[in-house]
C-alpha cells in the first residue's frame, strides 16, 4: 500500500476522533446553561416546534443511550435521549429543534430525505455484507463478489453523503425555528450553534473514513492505480 493511502487513513481517523471530542466538549459546555428565554426541556421545545408547524400527530418520545436522538421517518416519531428529553439546557433545546428540523423536511418532502429513504433497504443490507463480500471477492479473486461488495460500499458512500446536506439543512431550520418559537434568544443561538455544528461534523467523518476504508480495500486487492 502506497504511503498516501496512510496518511488519508490516519486524517480520517483523526478527523473522527476530533469531531468526537468537539461534540462532547460543546455538549458538556452548553448541557450547563438554562434557556434564559424561555426554560423549556428539550421534550416541550419539540413539541411547540412541531405543533406550530402543523405536526401535531408526530409523537416526541423518550430514548435510551447518550446522544441517540433522532427522527424516524418510517414511524414518523421524533426520539429523544432522556438527557435531551428531560433538560432544559441550551444544548437539549438545540438537538431536540435539529431533529424536529427532520420531521418539517419529511413533511416537505426534501428531496435528499426521499432519496436516503430510496436507499435505505440496501443500505442495511451493505452495512452487513459490503466488507465480508468485497474482502472475500478480492481474497478469492471471485469479480461478482467484488463487483457486488463494491457496489453495496457506494451504496453505503450515497447514503452518508446525502446525510450531509440533511445534517446542514435541519441544523439550519433548527435555528430559525427556535428563533420563530421564541424559544431562545439570540445570544444563546451562539451555543446552539456550537453544539449543532459540532454534530455535523461527526458525519463528516463517518463518510471520510468509509471511503478512505474502499479505497483501502481496492488498492490492497491492487483494482486501483495510485494517482502518485
Amino acid at each position: 500500500m502506497r504511503a498516501y493511502l496512510y496518511w488519508f487513513l490516519t486524517a480520517g481517523v483523526l478527523l473522527a476522533l476530533w469531531s468526537q471530542w468537539r461534540l462532547r466538549s460543546a455538549y458538556r459546555r452548553w448541557s450547563g446553561q438554562a434557556c434564559a428565554a424561555r426554560p423549556l426541556t428539550g421534550a416541550n421545545a419539540a413539541r411547540e416546534i412541531l405543533d406550530a408547524a402543523g405536526l401535531a400527530a408526530v409523537p416526541v418520545e423518550r430514548t435510551g443511550g447518550h446522544l441517540t436522538d433522532h427522527y424516524d421517518p418510517q414511524t414518523r416519531a421524533l426520539h429523544l435521549s432522556a438527557e435531551v428529553y428531560d433538560t432544559d439546557s441550551l444544548a437539549a433545546v438545540g438537538i431536540a429543534a435539529h431533529e424536529a428540523g427532520h420531521a418539517l423536511q419529511h413533511q416537505e418532502l426534501y428531496w435528499p430525505l426521499q432519496v436516503r429513504l430510496g436507499l435505505l433497504p440496501l443500505t442495511r443490507f451493505g452495512t452487513r455484507l459490503a466488507l465480508p463480500l468485497l474482502v472475500a471477492g478480492l481474497l478469492l479473486r471471485v469479480p461478482p463478489l467484488i463487483v457486488i461488495g463494491a457496489g453495496l460500499f457506494l451504496v453505503l458512500l450515497t447514503f452518508q453523503l446525502l446525510t450531509l446536506p440533511l445534517e446542514f439543512d435541519a441544523s439550519r431550520r433548527a435555528g430559525r425555528l427556535l428563533r420563530e418559537c421564541g424559544l431562545v434568544s439570540a445570544q444563546e443561538l451562539t451555543g446552539v450553534g456550537e453544539v449543532l455544528n459540532a454534530a455535523a461534523w461527526t458525519y463528516i467523518a463517518a463518510f471520510t473514513l468509509t471511503f478512505v476504508q474502499l479505497l483501502r480495500l481496492l488498492r490492497w486487492g491492487r483494482l486501483i492505480r495510485p494517482p502518485f
